[in-house]
C-alpha cells in the first residue's frame, strides 16, 4: 500500500472567460478561478495526490505547467491520465479524500455531484471517495474569498491485492 497527499491553490479570476470548475462539476454563480487550464483546484489536488503515492511526481511534471496543449484543459482529462498512469505501474486506488476549502462560494449542495464524477473518473464506487468542505473563517487570504485551496490523500494497493471492503 502507498498513500500520496496532494495541494493546490488558485485565485479567483473574474476575468477568466470560463465557469467555476471543482471536482469536475460546474459550480453556478461564482467567478472561476485563475489557471493554465480549466483552474480545478480540487482536481489538481487529487491528481498530484495520485502521481505522489505512486512516485510520479506531480502534476506540472506530468501534463506540463505551461503547455499550449493543456491551456483550457479539463482537469477530469488529467485525474483519468494520471489513475491510467498508477495502474500501469501497478496500483490501484483503494480511496481518496478530498478537501476544498473556500469562504465563497457555499458548497455543500455540490458536493454529492463532485463525489459522483471523481468516483466514475476513477471507476470507483462512490463509497471510496469523499469530498467535504470547510472555510477559514473568514481568516487570511482564503477567508477574505480571495481563492480556493484543496487538499487531498490517496491510498493505493497493488493491483493484485483483492478489493478492499466499504
Amino acid at each position: 500500500m502507498r498513500i500520496g497527499q496532494g495541494v493546490d491553490v488558485h485565485a479567483f479570476d473574474p476575468r477568466a472567460d470560463r465557469p467555476l470548475r471543482l471536482g469536475g462539476v460546474t459550480i453556478d454563480g461564482a467567478p472561476p478561478l485563475a489557471g493554465h487550464s480549466d483552474g480545478d483546484v480540487a482536481l489538481h489536488a487529487l491528481t498530484d495526490a495520485l502521481l505522489g503515492a505512486a512516485g510520479l511526481g506531480d502534476l506540472g511534471g506530468f501534463v506540463g505547467v505551461d503547455d499550449p496543449a493543456v491551456a483550457g484543459a479539463s482537469s477530469r482529462g488529467f485525474l483519468v491520465d494520471a489513475a491510467r498512469a498508477v495502474a500501469d505501474r501497478g496500483w490501484t486506488v483503494a480511496n481518496g479524500d478530498l478537501t476544498i476549502v473556500a469562504q465563497r462560494p457555499r458548497l455543500a449542495a455540490d458536493l454529492p455531484a463532485m463525489r459522483a464524477a471523481i468516483a466514475a473518473d476513477l471507476g470507483l464506487p462512490e463509497t471510496a471517495v469523499n469530498v467535504k468542505a470547510t472555510s477559514t473563517d473568514h481568516l487570511g487570504f482564503l477567508g477574505r474569498g480571495e481563492g480556493i485551496a484543496a487538499l487531498a490523500v490517496v491510498l493505493l494497493r497493488s493491483a493484485g491485492e483483492g478489493p478492499q471492503r466499504a
